[in-house]
């Protein structure tokens, strides 16, 4: 008889062991896939950090210079020709018969002065005329007959050359007194105050019966006429522009009191100097004014068409870096790095800056780069970012964030 005994492994132990392999890999597994999961949302997050530092930048084209360039500047409008009138004589104004406004033609009586002193000198030269012609008559006379007795020896030559030289004396007194009636009756004329050409009284600064005293330019004018039908405009152009104007140019006016009503005008000349105290060129110009819109002393502004700089090139003046050394702008070059350039400003126009050294055209202008932006730097356009990237490159950080718990 058998002692041996069969003792079967029991089955629930070996299910046991089974089981416990399967939780062990799976365990495995969801380790490594947590690690895997960490690893992966740091590198993105790596990652996306870094493209957060590359500085994301607006670029602009330069704008060539236009072939012309708009030259505003204040100006005044004055009559072609203006003539304050003078009295030549004295006396009292007997009477005026053009006020102001009055549109005159030339030679048109504009006054009467009375003038009874005047009146008597003129009086008085004339009687004088007649007693040195009547002298002059009775000396010829007196001259023929002494002249007719020294051909028979009846008086000596000495005698007959005084007579001779008495005539001629008497003769040159005719001719005094005759130049002294004739400026007298000159000044006469002036009696009558008369229109120096066709115009406008722009002044009457007299009256009837107001005491007169002559001048000639120091004292009151008595009358102001104006030639309005063309009109001078004065400007004063700034010494960088000076060069640029030449006779001929043509210019627009604008006035305020007429809005959108443009008026075209012609440069006639300049004063060819440059004023040390405002370092200005004087510059007139001529504007027809037939139809009588304008009016002499009005201000205007005056509108100049420039020619333009062919090299210069623009930029707005927000891409401008003021650095220690000098004026310079950052352009992106082909690898998407940062320039320094050192630039020379033209002119300033507020908005925008004209470059007239340092910048080619074509290039890429960073618009309000960042202060530290610094030559070699990595940049990226703003004008090449697709859409939707920014959202997803936020979205990989928020999954970043979450597989980090």
């Amino acid at each position: 008889m058998s002692t041996e005994i069969d003792i079967a492994s029991p089955q629930p132990l070996r299910h046991l062991k089974s089981t416990a392999a399967i939780a062990l890999m799976v365990a495995a597994g969801i380790v490594s896939g947590g690690i895997f999961s960490r690893v992966h949302a740091h590198q993105e997050l790596a990652t996306w950090t870094d493209a957060q530092a590359i500085p994301t930048v607006a670029t602009v084209q330069p704008q060539a210079s236009p072939a012309s360039e708009p030259l505003v500047l204040p100006g005044r409008l004055a009559a072609y020709i203006n003539a304050p009138i003078y009295a030549r004589v004295s006396g009292y104004l007997h009477a005026w018969y053009a006020d102001i406004g009055t549109h005159v033609k030339a030679g048109q009586l504009l006054g009467v002065i009375d003038t009874p002193d005047l009146d008597q000198q003129l009086q008085q030269a004339r009687a004088d005329l007649q007693n040195s012609v009547a002298n002059e008559k009775l000396a010829a006379t007196t001259a023929k007959r002494w002249t007719e007795m020294l051909k028979q020896d009846s008086v000596s030559q000495q005698e007959a050359d005084e007579k001779t030289s008495d005539l001629i004396a008497k003769q040159a007194t005719v001719e005094a007194n005759e130049a002294n009636v004739r400026r007298l009756e000159a000044l006469e004329s002036f009696k009558r105050i008369t229109a120096p050409f066709d115009g406008i009284v722009t002044a009457r600064k007299t009256d009837v019966g107001a005491l007169i005293d002559a001048g000639s330019g120091s004292g009151p004018d008595l009358f102001t006429v104006s030639d309005a039908s063309q009109l001078r405009v004065y400007v004063s152009v700034p010494q960088s522009d000076a060069a640029s104007i030449k006779p001929g140019m043509h210019a627009t006016l604008t006035v305020p009191e007429r809005p959108g009503v443009k008026f075209d005008a012609k440069l006639v000349d300049t004063d060819q100097s440059i004023s040390p105290a405002s370092g200005t060129m004087l510059v007139q110009l001529a504007v027809d004014n037939k139809e009588g819109l304008l009016f002499p002393g009005e201000y205007t502004e005056v509108h100049l068409a420039m020619p333009g700089n062919s090299h210069a090139l623009f930029v707005p003046a927000s891409a401008l870096i003021f650095r220690a050394h000098g004026m310079q702008i950052a352009v992106v070059d082909a690898h998407q790095h940062v320039q320094l350039r050192d630039v020379t400003i033209g002119t300033d126009l507020g908005t925008r800056v004209e470059i007239t050294a340092g910048l080619h055209a074509g290039e890429r202008v960073i618009d309000n780069p960042p202060d530290s932006l610094a030559s070699g730097d990595l940049v990226r356009l703003a004008s090449t970012n697709a859409p939707g990237t920014q959202s997803t490159q936020t979205a990989a950080v928020h999954d970043a964030e979450r597989a980090h718990g």
